[in-house]
């Protein structure tokens, strides 16, 4: 599986503490079957994390990479950021102080969770249009989107694509999250499933229940496109596929 938004770029937003807490997150991952995890540290958030990408930014990937290493821990470490959606957002990708998933066309875009459909619509037309690929992390716990599942399917057709967090279709965000997150997934609009993992004891990077539960509810080649397929064709920057 791969893990394309976790917080464990360590020391910098409401993830990963320090490093020894970020290394426990890759290792509880790695051990239930995660072969690649994508940092993607809160940025370019109004009033709260700015974390444009910078040395330090890279420097504390690259020391967690070098410390899972030493303990010989097997799960790539990739660079991303999970980037909340403001209108400087496409001139700051451009300027590199905004980085897309590993490099690819594919970026990581969030949104207030109040924010109107016409708002995130517009925003990510702008973004498509520029030849980015929006990757809109968890749709299932915004309003607009919750409120009228159809919203997905506008999302979709804009072009981006829904990654939907483990723990909205286990119910830990409320019952909202859970019906959204379940109609995406049963209508095949789902493209990827991450952990969105904060710790390694609350919003874990675990991975293994959410494949478990995808197969039971799903099918066991749903479960693998969602969290392993998907996730590694963005990864490498190849086309996703549907289901």
């Amino acid at each position: 599986m791969y893990d394309i938004h976790c917080h464990i770029c360590y020391g910098c937003d409401d993830g990963a503490e320090d490093l020894e807490t970020a290394v426990q997150m890759v290792e509880l991952a790695a051990d239930r079957g995660t072969s690649g995890i994508v940092a993607t540290p809160h940025c370019n958030v109004p009033g709260s994390y700015t974390n444009y990408w910078s040395e330090k930014l890279s420097a504390k990937i690259t020391a967690l990479r070098n410390e899972t290493a030493k303990r010989n821990i097997n799960c790539v470490i990739y660079s991303g950021q999970e980037i909340f959606f403001t209108h400087k957002t496409l001139q700051l990708l451009k300027s590199g102080d905004l980085i897309t998933l590993n490099g690819s066309d594919y970026a990581l875009f969030e949104f207030d969770f109040d924010e109107t459909g016409e708002s995130v619509y517009e925003k990510l037309q702008a973004a498509a249009a520029e030849g980015i690929i929006p990757v809109v992390a968890h749709p299932e716990r915004y309003g607009f989107v919750s409120e009228d599942v159809n919203s997905a399917v506008k999302l979709k057709s804009i072009g981006c694509l829904l990654q939907i967090n483990k723990g909205s279709l286990e119910g830990r965000f409320g019952k909202a999250a859970f019906d959204a997150s379940h109609a995406i997934v049963s209508r095949s609009l789902a493209d990827v499933v991450a952990s969105d993992a904060h710790s390694p004891y609350i919003r874990t990077p675990n991975m293994i229940h959410t494949h478990e539960l995808l197969c039971e509810e799903y099918s066991y080649d749903y479960a693998e496109l969602l969290l392993t397929d998907n996730p590694r064709r963005i990864l490498e920057n190849e086309k996703t596929i549907g289901y």
